[in-house]
């Protein structure tokens, strides 16, 4: 069984590049690359031990999430939101690292205790947003599975506090929040909850920090998958997404950090793909072959990376399909839900 306790530990903006290509099996054939991954036991390393440093890192970068012992706890479950025979939905609380995280909690209906999943949405203008918002069908679904589901909504967004330097600092802190998300379901005590099986989802922006917490946290999830993920090259998600909008967020990023050519080490070490040697869970991605958001060669590139590195790593192409996912939606789920029934069960 995993420690609990202390863990050492995104956002378009929080990743950077793997070389090389690969290919995936159109139309949601599996293209499995890397070794299967090994057998949960009871032996398994935790993931509580920063990783050795002789030197001062960085606090805005992957080495600093990871050297970085993080807190979480005080699940709370508050306002019902939704009751249906199989589940029953709730606004919830938890504290991360000192700033309270809003977000919804589906419990299905039964006798627990039940896997859990931590669901990290794609980005949408805290401005606008609404607690849970963002991956509503798969909250439901999975929930109907019989998984506790766990939506954060992030920092600076819903019910959450707020982190001003967030988005200067590339976002880094929704890594942190969704690390705490299974930290704070691990330590609640509620029986409905197993904290010893979690799975992580993301999609887009989620998608990134799936990457992120995968490298930050190894053995804190059982298995993730991402949904049509970010570019894992921070410097490629600014000019994709931001840059031509003229976002003044830009100049106060390289005014604080530096340009890629300015300060290359910055932007090494902000890229998951720079320590996926750390990662220890398989990883399930679902891409459209029509993603004209996040293009499918960006998830190419970074696939390439965790087959390089002799990852388990599943990469699922869909022709025709776009960023959100439409008519291969209910495909795309039933992967998942069978990676994670054969990973969380």
């Amino acid at each position: 069984m995993r420690s609990t306790g202390t863990l050492c530990a995104a956002a378009a903006t929080v990743l950077v590049a793997a070389v090389g290509c690969t290919g995936g099996g159109d139309d949601g054939d599996a293209a499995r690359t890397g070794p299967p991954a090994p057998t949960a036991t009871t032996s398994r390393a935790p993931a509580v031990t920063p990783s050795p440093t002789r030197t001062p890192v960085d606090p805005v970068s992957i080495p600093g999430l990871i050297q970085r012992k993080h807190q979480s706890s005080d699940l709370r479950l508050g306002t019902v939101l939704a009751r249906t025979d199989d589940y029953t939905g709730y606004r919830v609380t938890y504290e991360v690292d000192g700033l309270t995280i809003s977000g919804l909690m589906n419990i299905p209906t039964g006798k627990g205790p039940f896997p859990a999943l931590v669901l990290a949405h794609g980005y949408i203008d805290p401005a606008v947003y609404t607690t849970g918002r963002g991956l509503a069908r798969e909250q439901d679904l999975l929930a109907r599975e019989g998984y506790v589901v766990l939506h954060t909504d992030y920092r600076n967004h819903a019910g959450s506090d707020d982190d001003p330097d967030n988005d200067v600092n590339l976002r880094l802190g929704y890594t942190e929040d969704v690390i705490g998300a299974a930290l704070a379901l691990r330590s609640s005590g509620r029986p409905e909850i197993d904290g010893d099986r979690i799975g992580l989802l993301g999609r887009s922006m989620g998608g990134g920090v799936v990457y992120n917490a995968l490298v930050v946290a190894p053995g804190l999830f059982d298995a993730a998958v991402a949904f049509a993920p970010v570019s894992s090259r921070p410097a490629e998600n600014i000019d994709h997404f931001q840059r031509p909008d003229d976002d003044p967020v830009v100049a106060e990023i390289e005014a604080e950090h530096g340009t890629p050519k300015e300060n290359p080490a910055f932007w090494r070490a902000v890229s998951p793909v720079t320590y996926v040697d750390r990662v220890t869970e398989p990883l399930l991605i679902h891409h459209g072959t029509a993603d004209d958001t996040c293009p499918l060669a960006w998830t190419k590139q970074t696939v390439a990376a965790f087959e390089a590195a002799g990852k388990d790593v599943e990469l699922r192409t869909y022709t025709g399909e776009g960023h959100t996912f439409g008519p291969q939606w209910p495909r795309s789920m039933a992967a998942t839900t069978a990676f994670f029934e054969r990973h969380l069960r």
